[in-house]
């Protein structure tokens, strides 16, 4: 018998309804995890461009016009006038100086303090969590309320402090009006609110610095005091460049404690505008004087020089990897 033609075709099968359901679950699932990441990250991107990128550039373009904060909408094309009407002010380098005087008063002991007490709390202290506790107390007080209370603390007649110095014979110093005792007061408030921010810190960063290197430095004959210096600190030389650059940010940006701390003379920092900050400065000119254009180029000058100071502290951090890396192998070859 002979056999032509193709034998009988074997049809598939149609997906049944668990196989299509368990495809819709594999499409389902591989968007979600393309698609998800993106979810997770965009509250912080939406909140950033309403509260941080639209300030900052609606700030750039009012510097820009003439504008008043009455009527925030109309405005007046003005170039780069704000600008160059600021660096012919004599209150804006006033402030500017005293920005940078009261950031160094108050910068320097700050840190050293914080260093100090770091590498006290460094070590197996009875009560150690106490005073660690301890230490944030201040950081987590109102700026007002120490403030005023400093205030009654360096008042002119009946102050803590001028009491003090008059049992010892010194005559009683005006802290509010005189130009360094304002700064130096003031810089006491930032010093007490801070330090203790930055002890935990430092605390953080020295232990993680490994303990074969103190037992190294002890085996060699090493004192406490030469191992914080010649352990210790260059261990934590990136951690207080870091707190270097986050000072300097919060000293550019000093408002409330210079503005409280003479209640009834508004935002002229003293009757001779001896500790008007930068903040103060644009707070006078942009809701006092409602000139919202020149605050706006205030603004905008202390980003430019906050920039400058980060890409100095990043050009000292990477000549210090530099030296660093260039001691290494000179030892090797010693």
């Amino acid at each position: 018998m002979k056999q032509g033609g193709a034998g009988p075709r074997h049809r598939t099968a149609p997906p049944s309804r668990e196989d299509r359901r368990r495809e819709r679950r594999s499409r389902w699932y591989q968007r979600d995890v393309k698609w998800s990441p993106y979810g997770f990250i965009a509250p912080f991107f939406v909140f950033f461009g309403a509260f941080g990128l639209f300030p900052l550039l609606y700030t750039g373009w009012s510097s820009l016009h003439k504008v008043s904060l009455t009527a925030p909408t109309e405005m007046e094309w003005a170039g780069l006038h704000n600008y160059t009407r600021l660096l012919e002010d004599d209150f804006f380098w006033n402030a500017l100086r005293n920005t940078f005087t009261i950031g160094v008063i108050s910068t320097v002991p700050q840190l050293l303090m914080a260093l100090g007490l770091a590498h006290l709390l460094n070590y197996k202290l009875r009560g150690s969590m106490f005073f660690r506790v301890t230490m944030l107390a201040p950081y987590a007080t109102s700026v007002a309320a120490a403030t005023l209370v400093f205030v009654m603390i360096f008042g002119r007649d009946y102050g803590m402090i001028n009491w003090a110095l008059g049992t010892v014979g010194i005559d009683p110093v005006d802290w509010q009006n005189d130009t360094w005792a304002s700064q130096v007061a003031i810089s006491s408030i930032v010093i007490w609110r801070w330090t203790g921010y930055n002890t935990l810190i430092y605390l953080a960063a020295m232990q993680a610095v490994p303990k074969d290197l103190y037992e190294s430095a002890a085996l060699d004959g090493a004192s406490r005091w030469q191992q914080f210096v010649h352990v210790t600190v260059p261990a934590l030389r990136p951690t207080i460049l870091f707190t270097i650059v986050v000072s300097t940010i919060g000293a550019m940006q000093l408002f409330g404690e210079p503005l409280l701390f003479n209640p009834g003379g508004g935002a002229n920092g003293g009757a001779d505008h001896q500790y008007q900050t930068l903040g103060l400065y644009l707070y006078e000119q942009g809701w006092v004087n409602l000139h919202l254009g020149r605050a706006s180029a205030i603004a905008w000058m202390m980003f430019l020089i906050l920039l400058l100071i980060a890409l100095a502290n990043w050009l000292i951090a990477r000549a210090m990897r530099k030296s660093e890396l260039g001691r290494k192998p000179a030892r090797r070859r010693s």
